[in-house]
């Protein structure tokens, strides 16, 4: 899967933002993620760093890792540190590039890996696509409002 958005806010704005995977959880989530939280010993600072939480609709624990990051191109990788709802494994990658003739603006990038299992269940599995498909946009208009 792959989205992306244009911003109305700088890039070190949105970077600020998007390199806390909590706060990405809590924008694009919403009602929808519930329990999140840092695990082992993981912060925002720290990488790799574990966090979980729980699906809403169906009380499904996601474990998930900042997997790298990279802080000069404000790009961040997660991916799953254990199967969860139909979805055996997930590696996204989440990038804010400058818009060279619009210094106040940020384009959004969010490619995602997903590996489904052979026994999902099929409307789990696309609640959460169709979950993932709107949270670019969640992201733009979480900036759209500060």
């Amino acid at each position: 899967m792959y989205h992306s958005t244009v911003i109305d806010a700088d890039p070190d704005s949105v970077w600020a933002v998007v390199r806390d995977a909590l706060k990405v959880v809590s924008i694009v989530s919403g009602e929808g993620a519930k329990k999140v939280g840092w695990a082992e010993g993981g912060t925002a600072e720290k990488v790799p760093a574990r966090y979980d939480f729980t699906l809403a609709f169906n009380d499904g624990l996601v474990q998930q890792e900042v997997a790298g990051r990279n802080e000069v191109d404000r790009s961040q990788t997660y991916r799953a540190v254990a199967p969860a709802t139909g979805v055996d494994a997930y590696l996204a990658t989440i990038r804010v590039r400058p818009i060279t003739n619009d210094p106040g603006r940020s384009f959004f990038e969010w490619s995602r890996e997903l590996t489904i299992a052979e026994d999902a269940d099929t409307e789990s599995v696309e609640t959460i696509i169709a979950m993932m498909a709107k949270q670019t946009d969640l992201m733009r208009d979480h900036f759209a409002q500060e």
